[in-house]
């Protein structure tokens, strides 16, 4: 009995409670449900366990990273700066909520499951690294609101296999619009950018041409690599940052900014350039490195939620990351990048003049990589409904929307809404403020307030699935449906986007498009 209790403890205490090891159990437990040979099962788990470890290898990177560039933000507005990047959130993140992000995980993929095989809302998330970001955001503000771990695990779970179902279920009939079919769903926590996207596309482009009749050059290609798009951004705002704070602090503080860091403190102008320089470089280089242990981790976990999900929800749609929309109107996507980060500048302009003064927000640095993955969605969705006017207005508003929203979120992120990054993607922002001032009601109080909102909006959902979606509402009548800036080839012989989701599994890219490109982990 004293051994069985030893090896029980040191399951529990040992093993169990280290998430690495966890997120490795979890995925030998999938790969094993779907019977797959023993040295697969063994390499998937060991693949999955090193994985998670390279996020923490990351955090460690994107910490010193930061740790300058705060302190010339605050130094020279007198504001707390941050620079939206999911990925480096949720690797500071891991070191202290690690085991409660991976069970809430796990519960929460399988709240959803049962959702969509019970519900009308037959969507399949297929999009692991945002599970995973909406897991660990819901921990980080369920814990900073004071709630205990059992209630973090519980209700976050089920607020976040709500999710899974219910926001796809919102925006499919902008996604039919844009794909001419109800093959897949978008399984990305942008959605909120998208929906308002779409509707500010029908509002403001009803003649405006597509964007696939523009030409655009092919220097600016270059910026759909998200390491170097992640890196040129963080160069650019190191590099603007520091002359500021040289301006106003004079050289003497300025040449010890980056001391902290374990940088050069020579006092020459162009020493502190280059160290400015190294310091984007090398936050590149960390977002890099946690995207790689993303990778690791899901490209073994999901495909065993994916075989799971087949088995346990026959013709389901899947929602699947925001790039699978890119291909359908390239261009756009372009287009929409540049418009949302005009509206990120915009939006830091309202912060800095009014809002920082009057409520005390953070100021929001646009950074290239949510801009270019929601910011071109949303000019997928804009043009859609409005052409390049809505392609323009849409993504102008969804890049002052991942500006504002991340200022309200770090209000209710406890002692990491003094970091120096936050996540970027809206509906991040709106949920997660939502629920942190909720939690905040007590274990009691704030568990029935965030079950009452997690109800809302699952009955939203089936109410909208039933109405909107399966009645083929079309968010873009009055248009013809584009694809490429073509007029959309017929559907496949016995479809109709009119019936059930149930009767159309498969994807399907459009005709003479390329094939998406690989989810990049935003």
């Amino acid at each position: 009995m004293t051994v069985l209790l030893s090896i029980a403890t040191f399951l529990v205490d040992e093993v169990l409670s280290r998430p690495a090891c966890l997120i490795g159990l979890i995925t030998a437990a999938g790969l094993i449900a779907l019977r797959r040979p023993v040295g697969q099962i063994a390499g998937g788990a060991l693949k999955a366990t090193l994985g998670f470890l390279l996020i923490g290898a990351g955090a460690g990177l994107v910490v010193g990273a930061l740790g300058p560039l705060g302190g010339m933000i605050q130094g020279a507005t007198g504001a707390h700066g941050v620079i939206p990047a999911n990925e480096a959130i949720v690797g500071i993140a891991q070191e202290r909520f690690g085991a409660r992000v991976a069970w809430l995980m796990i519960l929460g993929f399988a709240v959803a499951l049962l959702l969509a095989r019970f519900t009308p809302l037959r969507y399949v998330f297929l999009t692991g690294h945002h599970i995973l970001f909406m897991a660990t955001l819901l921990t980080m503000v369920l814990s900073a609101a004071g709630q205990p771990t059992p209630v973090v695990v519980a209700v976050g779970a089920v607020l976040l296999g709500i999710l899974l179902v219910a926001l796809p279920a919102f925006v499919h009939p902008w996604t039919r619009r844009v794909t001419g079919n109800d093959s897949i769903a978008i399984g990305h926590f942008g959605t909120a950018g998208y929906l308002l996207a779409g509707a500010t596309g029908r509002l403001v482009g009803r003649r405006s041409r597509s964007t696939e009749d523009m030409k655009l050059p092919e220097s600016l290609r270059f910026l759909r690599d998200s390491m170097v798009a992640t890196a040129l951004s963080m160069v650019l705002i190191y590099v603007v940052m520091a002359l500021a704070y040289l301006a106003k602090a004079g050289r003497g503080a300025a040449f010890q900014a980056f001391a902290v860091a374990g940088g050069s403190t020579a006092g020459n102008l162009g020493n502190y350039l280059m160290q400015s320089v190294m310091q984007g470089l090398q936050f590149g280089i960390a977002v890099a490195v946690i995207l790689f242990g993303v990778r690791t981790i899901l490209g073994e976990l999901v495909p065993a939620f994916q075989g799971i999900a087949g088995k346990w929800v026959p013709g389901a749609v899947p929602a699947l990351d925001a790039p699978i929309v890119f291909p359908y109107a390239q261009n756009a996507v372009l287009i929409g990048f540049l418009a949302s980060f005009t509206g990120g500048l915009a939006g830091l302009a309202l912060l800095a003049w009014l809002l920082h003064p009057a409520l005390g927000l953070a100021l929001v640095l646009p950074g290239l990589v949510p801009h270019f993955f929601t910011g071109g969605a949303a000019g997928v969705y804009g043009n859609a409904t409005g052409g390049r006017r809505g392609a323009i207005a849409g993504a102008f508003l969804n890049g002052v929307l991942i500006t504002f929203l991340p200022a309200l979120l770090l209000k209710v992120l406890g002692a990491f809404g003094k970091a120096n990054t936050t996540f970027g993607d809206a509906d991040f922002g709106w949920f997660g403020t939502l629920i942190g001032y909720a939690a905040k009601a007590g274990p009691t109080g704030g568990s029935i307030t965030m079950l009452v909102i997690g109800g809302a909006v699952l009955g939203g959902a089936i109410v909208f699935q039933k109405r909107v979606v399966d009645s083929g509402w079309d968010p873009g009548a009055g248009r013809p449906v584009t694809r490429s800036g073509t007029v959309a080839p017929a559907a496949p012989e016995g479809a109709d986007v009119r019936t059930s989701l149930r009767r159309h599994p498969r994807i399907a890219p459009p005709v003479g498009a390329p094939a998406p490109p690989p989810p990049p982990g935003d």
